[in-house]
């Protein structure tokens, strides 16, 4: 927290301060110093950083991630959200007035609305996607078929064009915020941070049919990450029953309009839209607990897992009766192969052995998650710095269409005419119960071994198959592999690779030429300016090199169907490697695990997907900081790990040997409870500060801290002139308001804002007070609205026991009083964040060691 000097103070007191007229921008801050001196898009021109500096883009989990001071600044014009509402006189007024419902089956309703508001959503989303993915397809075969690739390219290429070029135009256009997965964003508005737009209507709108278009048209992009705040935007605004962007405001559950339960709706909603993505109910609560969500209890936990059956049961009720929005006729008739996503047959019993190849995945996983993550954040930062150079608005947005058009080109073309460089493969069994692989065997009840029937065919013989024997037949056709893996959705491809007794359906040339064109089709697509994820593509990556990984299992010691050998099967280690490259990328174990599991129906390898999981985490951890984490870090912004990793001289330090006195932030502005007016208009006109605490004189005539006020807050009362009091009729005592004073209160509805209606009015009626005489003694009470529950700590208090007190309960402030209880300090975000505790804290250790070396003998100064 910024502050002023002790003599400044004093002079706004006396009223000799000179004051420059401003104006308030919506979040109730100084207009001209809300926005941070650096470029569009958060570039920082002060990096000059060496490619793999520590710190950076590449930054172990216990290496202190660096800003340059225009990410600084970035990072300061952000707001901060207090996780519980102000506990003040009105609020508790507020409070009396509502209803408490038996057993809070409010709630409880909420979260059902919520769950099947998020499902209905998903339902919707993957049903146009799979309407738009098929057309596209079926002419492009068509075309193929009659060996005209010319017009299939074409086809193709202008149908992707056309949805890309307007999923990208309306996020350009329209709104920027909704581009990518949106889940930093709502982690970080859900860790505390006010980020703006990310929960507004249009940002839903254009988020939804921005990610219909891009995942349909065969952009090498999925819809999981959008659903998660596509989820999140619902749980925020259907708790709330009103919005400020269509004017809305039902008067209906205006007990959930707090900042606690508005923030626990959305954990719900986030966990709902993985639910409803996946198929996987206890996946998303899991997502929601270990990603997304930054403050947790055991009850939360029932109210989101129920959320999440809910928005699970409406996705596959719907999906039950509707493909492609035409009835099926099953309505309520959960087919597996709709509600699981990669139903997986045929198991495979985990033999000792299986771990060898399965750790080497978890490696593999591991350090291309690294690779992942590091790309990503050197092409994001490669953008910005091309775009810079480009000084006009409409150059740099001409720029950003025109990208995601050129990926779309490369990626179709790739997709129909590589394949033309395979040959075409027969199908494949084993005739008897053991032997060699048969070419040309379609299939064989005596053994599982075989291709997939649903495999592409591109260029090859459609063939048809005959019986020799009673129990063998066979085909003359044959299939393309790679295109195989590349037309139609990535979630067939995915199906292809999982599939289990398909041992050789895919050979090394297919697998290895897939993998590096979609690992950086997939690390280039997802940073563009369109909404989409990258769980689903994911996925496939990992996929294909524990196919490969598999093959090699096979070509090593050949195929075995039964008996100890049995765990060889190429799709078991496919699961595990997608499972291990999932996890290396965004670090989550048990999320990932539950997740793959739901995904499948394979609970027999759950161990092995738990070791590669964890294994490919540690990995992952000595190279880069989780794909999310280290996205906030690069958008600058303010977000509170779990475990805070500071570093300084390359060692780790223990924050309990530190105290919260050697962070704070100091001196600082206090108010009176009962305070001038133009020293209240002076504040907000001249500070930045986002909250003050609030002092009270004692009976030793000492000014003892009482509690806190936010700057919104003040802002909304000095708008009600009605209130202020002339100096003469004051006495301060010391006892609380009466409730016959009631009457002249604020109603805690209209302190209880985001942002300020009419910025421009209320900048206006401050500098009056300051510039008018009448309002010089003019007083204002502020007792009904202190928040009396504000959090407050001793100078000695335990520094790691500050963290971890200051992100559990979701503080913004948290006042520093010395053993009088007076105050002399404060602590907010910015100042418990990593780069700001190495650096007070280094200044400490080298304050220290100066302090020793001038105290040893022969060093005393004369």
């Amino acid at each position: 927290m910024a502050s002023i000097s002790d003599d400044e103070v004093l002079d706004i007191r006396e009223g000799t301060q000179k004051s420059v007229r401003r104006t308030l921008g919506k979040s109730g801050k100084v207009e001209d110093q809300k926005e941070p001196n650096v470029p569009e898009g958060n570039l920082a021109t002060d990096d000059e950083y060496s490619f793999l500096a520590p710190g950076r883009d590449y930054e172990p989990m216990n290496t202190t991630h660096v800003y340059t001071t225009q990410e600084k600044k970035t990072l300061a014009s952000y707001e901060s959200l207090d996780y519980l509402p102000s506990h003040s006189d009105i609020y508790k007024n507020w409070i009396k007035k509502q209803k408490v419902s038996l057993f809070h089956l409010d709630v409880w309703f909420m979260m059902g609305l919520i769950g099947f508001c998020v499902g209905l959503v998903g339902f919707v989303l993957h049903q146009l996607i799979e309407k738009i993915a098929s057309v596209k397809w079926e002419i492009t075969q068509k075309y193929i078929d009659d060996s005209n690739f010319v017009v299939a390219c074409l086809f193709a290429m202008g149908y992707g064009i056309l949805f890309i070029t307007f999923s990208a135009g309306i996020v350009i256009y329209l709104r920027p915020c909704a581009g990518g997965s949106g889940i930093p964003e709502v982690s970080g508005f859900l860790n505390g941070t006010n980020v703006r737009h990310i929960l507004n209507i249009k940002t839903f709108f254009v988020k939804f049919f921005s990610c219909v278009t891009a995942v349909g048209c065969g952009f090498p992009v999925g819809p999981e990450g959008p659903m998660i705040h596509l989820g999140a935007l619902v749980g925020g605004g259907v708790s709330q029953f009103r919005s400020e962007t269509l004017g809305i405001k039902l008067p209906i559950l205006e007990k959930f309009r707090t900042s606690e339960s508005r923030r626990n709706f959305i954990s719900a909603g986030a966990a709902a839209g993985v639910a409803s993505a996946f198929g996987a109910p206890v996946g998303g609560l899991l997502f929601s607990m270990e990603e997304v969500s930054s403050f947790w209890t055991v009850t939360l936990s029932w109210q989101i897992f129920f959320c999440c059956i809910i928005a699970s049961f409406t996705t596959d009720l719907f999906n039950s009766a509707f493909r492609d929005f035409r009835y099926t006729g099953s309505f309520g008739q959960f087919k597996t192969n709709r509600y699981i996503l990669f139903q997986i047959d045929e198991g495979v019993d985990v033999n000792i052995f299986m771990f060898i190849p399965t750790i080497l995945i978890g490696v593999i996983g591991g350090l291309l998650g690294a690779g992942f993550t590091i790309i990503n954040l050197k092409i994001t930062k490669g953008r910005k710095n091309l775009l810079h150079k480009i000084r006009q608005d409409w150059g740099q947005k001409l720029v950003k269409l025109l990208e995601p058009v050129v990926i779309m080109i490369i990626v179709t073309m790739f997709s129909i005419l590589m394949p033309k460089a395979f040959s075409c493969t027969q199908f494949t069994c084993i005739q008897g119960p053991t032997g060699d692989p048969t070419y040309g065997c379609f299939n064989d009840t005596r053994n599982q071994l075989h291709v997939d029937v649903n495999v592409v065919k591109y260029t090859c013989t459609e063939g048809k198959p005959w019986q020799v024997d009673n129990h063998t037949f066979k085909t003359n056709a044959s299939y393309n592999e790679v295109a195989s893996l590349l037309f139609g959705t990535l979630e067939d491809a995915v199906t292809f690779l999982f599939s289990r007794d398909t041992h050789i359906q895919f050979n090394y040339t297919a697998l290895f030429s897939v993998l590096p064109f979609y690992f950086f089709m997939v690390l280039w697509a997802c940073t563009t300016a369109v909404s989409c994820g990258a769980l689903v593509p994911m996925l496939m990556v990992g996929a294909v090199y524990g196919r490969i990984v598999g093959r090699l299992m096979v070509t090593m010691f050949g195929v075995h169907q039964e008996g100890y050998w049995e765990w060889m099967d190429p799709g078991a280690f496919a699961l595990i490697g997608a499972a291990s490259f999932f996890g290396g990328v965004t670090r989550l174990t048990l999320a990932t695990t539950v997740i793959m599991m739901e995904l499948t129906n394979d609970v027999q390898v759950l161990l092995p997907v738990m070791v590669s999981v964890m294994v490919s985490k540690w990995v992952g951890d000595f190279f880069t900081h989780p794909i999310y984490h280290a996205l906030l870090e690069n958008k600058c912004i303010p977000f509170l790990d779990a475990e805070p990793q500071v570093t300084v001289d390359k060692k780790k330090l223990q924050l309990e040997l530190y105290t919260a006195g050697d962070v704070m932030a100091h001196p600082v502005i206090t108010l009176k409870c009962i305070e001038m007016v133009t020293v209240l208009s002076d504040l907000l006109l001249n500070t930045s500060h986002g909250g003050f605490p609030v002092v009270k004189r004692g009976k030793d005539n000492e000014q003892h801290f009482f509690g806190l006020i936010t700057r919104l807050e003040l802002t909304v009362i000095l708008m009600n002139e009605d209130l202020f009091v002339p100096v003469s009729e004051v006495e301060e005592i010391d006892s609380e308001f009466v409730s016959s004073q009631e009457s002249h209160w604020i109603e805690f509805d209209q302190l209880n804002i985001h942002k300020l209606d009419n910025p421009e009015q209320t900048s206006e009626k401050l500098n009056k007070y300051i510039d008018e005489k009448k309002y010089k003694n003019l007083t204002l009470d502020l007792k009904p609205y202190i928040n009396q529950s504000a959090m407050n700590i001793p100078e000695k208090f335990s520094l790691k026991r500050t963290y971890v007190l200051f992100r559990t309960l979701g503080l913004r402030h948290l006042t520093v009083t010395n053993s009088r209880n007076i105050v002399k300090g404060i602590i907010t975000r910015k100042d418990l964040m990593g780069f700001s505790l190495q650096e007070r804290l280094t200044e400490k250790i080298n304050a220290s060691r100066e302090m020793n070396h001038i105290a040893q003998p022969g060093n005393n100064v004369i």
